[in-house]
């Protein structure tokens, strides 16, 4: 199958007439990478079983959404280095040429994973963080231990910063989404993440008082 121009990851792209619904590309590919992100059975890492997965996820038939997951992969997650393959899985039965060669199964790239941690359909996500951070070489050490620290007292803020990350390259703001580094993240920063920056400079300076009366607030509105 031939690979698209210019692939684009469409994990956050809507309907233009529902801007809160995610098309069916958008959670193809989601769907694709929190499978990847948790499966560790090499069996269960192929097309067939990531269709099966989905489907089963889904309540669909596996077979209506097979050539989905196959472009998903082959056009957009493998050519973007999103994806890439892990090995082959020997066949017993089929044609000759397919037993010889194999059935590809995939992984994710440290990209990928990067990727995965911006999802909030995977709820747990400590493991892919350390997998991610140990393989991607973040040269700065106070960068990487400050986010490992948040992941454990904010993770809600911590995730959503690699959301935002992720997106910005979606949209097409940072062309690559490494090196992963606070120059980088620096550069999407938008007023959200200043006022959370804000919040918490101020809460620091509460006196104890303060700060309960206003987390009892935010727990009324919240």
């Amino acid at each position: 199958m031939k690979a698209k121009k210019n692939p684009k990851l469409s994990i956050f792209e809507t309907f233009k007439t529902k801007q809160d619904q995610l098309t069916g590309e958008a959670n193809r590919q989601r769907s694709i990478i929190a499978h990847l992100s948790t499966s560790t059975n090499s069996a269960a890492k192929t097309r067939t079983a990531i269709s099966r997965r989905i489907a089963e996820d889904h309540g669909v038939i596996w077979k209506n959404i097979y050539s989905g997951i196959f472009r998903d992969l082959d056009e957009v997650l493998l050519p973007l280095g999103i994806v890439k393959e892990g090995g082959r899985l020997p066949l017993n039965r089929g044609p000759k040429a397919l037993q010889e060669k194999g059935v590809p199964f995939y992984e994710l790239t440290v990209e990928g994973l990067l990727i995965a941690l911006s999802l909030n359909e995977i709820s747990e996500k400590e493991n892919i963080l350390h997998q991610f951070l140990s393989k991607a070489k973040i040269e700065e050490k106070e960068f990487q231990e400050s986010l490992q620290k948040l992941a454990k007292i904010i993770p809600k803020f911590t995730y959503y910063l690699f959301e935002k990350y992720s997106k910005a390259y979606c949209d097409g703001k940072i062309e690559k989404l490494l090196p992963f580094s606070l120059a980088n993240l620096k550069k999407i920063s938008d007023e959200s993440i200043i006022i959370q920056r804000e919040f918490l400079e101020a809460f620091g300076n509460f006196s104890n008082k303060d700060k309960e009366k206003t987390l009892n607030f935010l727990r009324k509105i919240s």
